[in-house]
């Protein structure tokens, strides 16, 4: 399916796991891709599996917690394709810690990387997606947003400002043709379980519904349907993919 023809879609986080499998998707669906990370060589590389496909792509190296950096990104991406129409806000990350005794900076760095870099992602695509006539930006929350998870009580808190954030600016841009949406992903198969054991994988999967982990191809594909125009009646939504784990907690 080539539905994005024409159009440019930014990729945050996208040197690995989810976002590389949603760089990689949206490239399938026919836009052009950039892709942003802070590790360099992991980005670049799936710069390299694009093009390899004939499709064009760009690297540029980001740290979403910085304005400077967010607003050269979405100046790279106009300046060289001419637009932005969809956006993957997925950059993030989840530092264990309890309430009690995480440290200050810690906090600090768990709202940064994980909701006011989201902030400052829209901040700058939603002007730039205004100029190409309207846009679709899909941000990721956790399905720890909706659970109360022991240990991750400041990971949790910035996801569930996330969800808060994007109904926001969905009800804000609506009238800008700019939809605004959310990702909740559960337990996925990234590089954070690439050392894990079998029989943990076993023991988490056993209390998913569907009786597996999921694949970063599972968010991806959910990301670019949100995008699409089969889902333009869609905005300020947050799209739960765990396998139906939620659905089954008391």
């Amino acid at each position: 399916m080539t539905f994005f023809d024409g159009k440019v879609a930014i990729v945050t986080g996208g040197s690995s796991g989810i976002g590389r499998a949603a760089a990689i998707a949206f490239e399938k669906a026919g836009a052009k891709v950039v892709v942003a990370a802070r590790r360099e060589a992991e980005g670049e590389e799936t710069v390299h599996l694009i093009k390899e496909t004939g499709s064009e792509a760009l690297f540029v190296k980001t740290d979403v917690t910085k304005a400077a950096d967010v607003e050269a990104l979405v100046n790279k991406a106009t300046e060289t394709y001419g637009r932005l129409d969809y956006a993957f806000n997925n950059a993030g990350s989840g530092k264990p810690g309890s309430i009690v005794d995480l440290a200050e900076a810690d906090w600090d760095y768990e709202i940064n990387i994980n909701l006011k870099s989201i902030w400052l992602c829209m901040k700058y695509e939603i002007p730039a997606m205004h100029k190409s006539g309207g846009g679709a930006i899909v941000n990721t929350s956790s399905q720890g947003a909706l659970l109360g998870v022991a240990n991750y009580g400041a990971y949790g808190a910035a996801k569930a400002g996330v969800i808060a954030l994007t109904r926001a600016a969905a009800a804000e841009y609506s009238s800008d043709r700019i939809r605004v949406n959310a990702v909740s992903p559960g337990a996925v198969k990234t590089d954070l379980w690439a050392e894990a054991p079998p029989e943990m994988i076993d023991q988490v999967a056993a209390g998913i519904p569907l009786k597996r982990i999921g694949a970063p191809k599972d968010i991806a594909e959910a990301v670019v349907w949100l995008c699409a125009d089969a889902a333009s009646f869609v905005t300020g939504h947050n799209l739960v993919i765990d396998g139906g784990f939620t659905a089954v907690q008391k």
